[in-house]
Order: C-alpha cells, then structure tokens, then sequence
C-alpha cells in the first residue's frame, strides 16, 4: 500500500506552535458556556450582585425564561457562550465562588462566625468581646437574641433567634471590613 504525499496534513511551522489546537479552543468554549449555565442557575438578584455587562446579563435573563424549552434553551445557551468569550471569566468564576461559599476565605469566615455565635450562647461575657471588636453593636438587640436562642433551643423550637444571631454577626463583620 503506497500513501501519496498530498494526503498528509501539511508540517507546522514554529508560528502554529503558538495557537492554541482546535480542540483546545473547544475545552475553552465549553468551560465557558457552562460558566454561563452556572449563572443562569442564579437567582435574579444574585446575578445582579454578580456585575456582569449588561448584554451577558439580559442574555442569561432570557435564558432563565427558556428553561422549559429545550432547544431555545441550547442555542441560547450558546449565545451565552460566545458572550463570555469577551469577557474575563476569572473575576466572574471568583465572585461565583463566593456566591457559594466555596472560597476558602468565605468557608473559614462562615466558620468563626458559627463558633462566636455559639460561644455567645454558651457564655454572656462573649458579649464584651463583640463589642470591643465591632463598637457599633446594638448591646440590648444582641442580648435579646442570646436569650431568644436559648430560650428556642430549650423549648425545642424552630432555631429563629439562633439564625438571627448568626445574620446580626455576619452584618457586624461585613460592617468591621468597610
């Protein structure tokens, strides 16, 4: 069997070396299409935290309406793809994370928060160190929601008070970031 010389592909010269291939093009299109789906799970309001360019997040608004039909969903999917392509998605991807509370930081903050809260609940003078470190802490609100929390905890009562306390810590820390 002779192969005849025309039917190789021609030889790359150092320029191609460069470009990235065809499929790797398509591995990078497709990370960004299904970055798009991910912020086309988000809620409306949270796509709005996201700061994205106002044609990416029309197109994800109208991709949000689709979601019952599958092929208008696909091809704007699509769309959503070729848009994020002239967009940086590292900031995007960042801000996602954080939205999730994936970030290492969110997941170790969240952390000390939970356990401030429960030292607050398991002794009062946790009381005085919240407030040396946010001096801006509403003492009387803090108190009634110490109370409030262990009050349903032992009348075995939806933990209202508890996530309450968990949201008034979590404002005052985003307040001491400022």
């Amino acid at each position: 069997m002779t192969f005849h010389p025309d039917s190789f592909p021609p030889p790359r010269d150092e320029t191609d070396a460069d470009l990235p291939s065809k499929s790797q093009r398509k591995r990078e299109m497709q990370a960004l299409q299904d970055l798009g789906a991910q912020l086309a799970a988000l809620s409306s309001e949270q796509l709005k935290k996201m700061g994205l360019p106002e044609t990416l997040a029309a197109a994800l608004g109208d991709a949000q309406r689709f979601a019952g039909k599958h092929e208008a969903l696909r091809r704007q999917m699509q769309y959503v793809g070729k848009l994020m392509r002239a967009v940086d998605p590292e900031p995007i991807r960042a801000r996602l994370d954080a939205l999730r509370g994936v970030a290492v930081s969110e997941i170790a903050r969240q952390h000390r928060l939970e356990r401030l809260r429960d030292d607050l609940l398991a002794d009062e003078k946790t009381i005085e160190a919240i407030v040396r470190d946010f001096p801006h802490t509403n003492i009387q609100h803090l108190r009634t929601l110490r109370r409030n929390a262990i009050k349903e905890r032992a009348q075995q009562k939806p933990p209202r008070a508890y996530r309450e306390l968990f949201r008034l810590l979590r404002e005052l820390d985003d307040e001491g970031k400022d």
